[in-house]
């Protein structure tokens, strides 16, 4: 048996911030919750919200205690201020970090059980839906938008929460590429190697199936068309675009289908160093990449270097591991992303706490090629 859990309704195009306004009429929605970050505001992108919300006479209130990794403080300050306010729905405006907290906050509002946050670790047992939520995202990466999942540190475990839960999933998704604009070039680039992290790892997951590689595949091809171009020129507005749709589709595969060790290693990460997800995911996926080629998923990366634009005729299997890792290694070196974890900050003498970690995370159960903390080491240190 198969499933597969969307949002109630998805915009998309340049402008559609505007359907906030018709969903929440049409809704009788009264007043929004609205959850972004100190640095959207600044930048003005939140502004372009507010105007939204000014128009139609929706009431709001605007909370901002997010970090970049979002923490067990910050959906329980989030579920207080939420609850202060008297809105009856959540409007989310940020990359993953924000859409993660209003997830959190949302659940966690309609399941108090798990007001401890900690309690929402892996799939959770919640028994009702989120506040609604529209989420909105600035970065062409995470998927938030469309996942049902989301990620919460745990600052005193040191450890990266992945909760998995059906109910948390935005009501609506709006994805607006002219919010994406402001994003510079690092971001734009991390972001979107965190788009073909997860098109690459759902596409190879155990769970994976006729309509996840659908959506995989025509991501990953998205992807390889317009992210350097993205990175090249912020303003390129057809970029801008494919960049956001190609992370939505990603998102419509691995939510339901898992994902692998690339994100097994990367959370650990964020955890210990606070190092944004986006960048550790880029780094590792050539690595892991070349690890899962031993495994029943080989035969899958012709592929994946198809779809990155080789020609891939004539080849063997092992030219289409070589191939398609070379293509995914050499799109990430020529819009920047580091390829060694020293460059990163990441501390030699952490690589065995750092490996038990990884092979205790959620995502390590969806990988291609059964591991153990000992291989997940040996990767660490061929990254170092």
């Amino acid at each position: 048996m198969q499933r597969i859990v969307l949002n109630e309704i998805s915009y998309f195009g340049a402008g559609c911030r505007s359907m906030i306004a018709d969903e929440a009429r049409r809704r009788g929605y009264k007043k929004a919750f609205f959850v972004t970050d100190a640095d959207l505001v600044r930048f003005g992108v939140a502004s372009k919200i507010e105007e939204v919300f000014r128009g139609a006479g929706i009431p709001y209130e605007i909370f901002t205690d997010v970090k970049a990794n979002p923490t067990i403080a910050n959906v329980q300050h989030g579920v207080a201020a939420f609850e202060a306010s008297g809105a009856d729905f959540i409007v989310a405006l940020g990359g993953g970090s924000v859409i993660d907290t209003a997830k959190g906050v949302g659940i966690v509002t309609n399941n108090p059980e798990f007001a401890d946050v900690k309690s929402l670790e892996g799939p959770a047992d919640t028994h009702r839906r989120a506040v609604p939520t529209f989420a909105l995202p600035t970065t062409a990466g995470t998927a938030a938008e469309v996942t049902i999942n989301y990620v919460i540190i745990d600052e005193e475990a040191r450890k990266k929460m992945v909760c998995v839960d059906p109910n948390d999933i935005p009501s609506v998704a709006i994805v607006d590429p002219e919010l994406m604009y402001s994003m510079p070039k690092g971001l734009t680039a991390a972001t979107g190697m965190d788009a073909l992290t997860h098109a690459i790892e759902g596409y190879i997951t155990k769970g994976a199936w006729t309509m996840s590689d659908m959506f995989e595949l025509k991501a990953i091809e998205l992807i390889a068309q317009h992210l350097k171009a993205a990175v090249d020129d912020g303003k390129n507005a057809a970029a801008r675009e494919g960049m956001s749709v190609a992370q939505y589709i990603a998102g419509m595969g691995f939510s339901n289908v898992g994902l692998g060790i690339v994100h097994s290693m990367a959370h650990p990460l964020g955890a210990f160093y606070d190092t944004p997800h986006g960048v550790a995911n880029a780094l590792l996926l050539p690595y892991v990449m070349e690890y899962n080629a031993e495994s029943a998923a080989a035969p899958k990366y012709r592929d994946i270097a198809r779809a990155m634009g080789v020609d891939t005729a004539g080849m063997s299997v092992e030219e289409d591991v070589a191939a398609a890792v070379k293509a995914v290694r050499d799109l990430s070196l020529s819009i920047g992303i580091p390829q060694r974890l020293h460059e990163i900050g990441v501390k030699e003498a952490d690589i065995p706490a750092l490996s038990v970690a990884a092979f205790n995370d959620v995502c390590t159960g969806g990988n291609p090629r059964d591991t153990s903390v000992a291989e997940i080491e040996a990767l660490y240190r061929k990254a170092f």
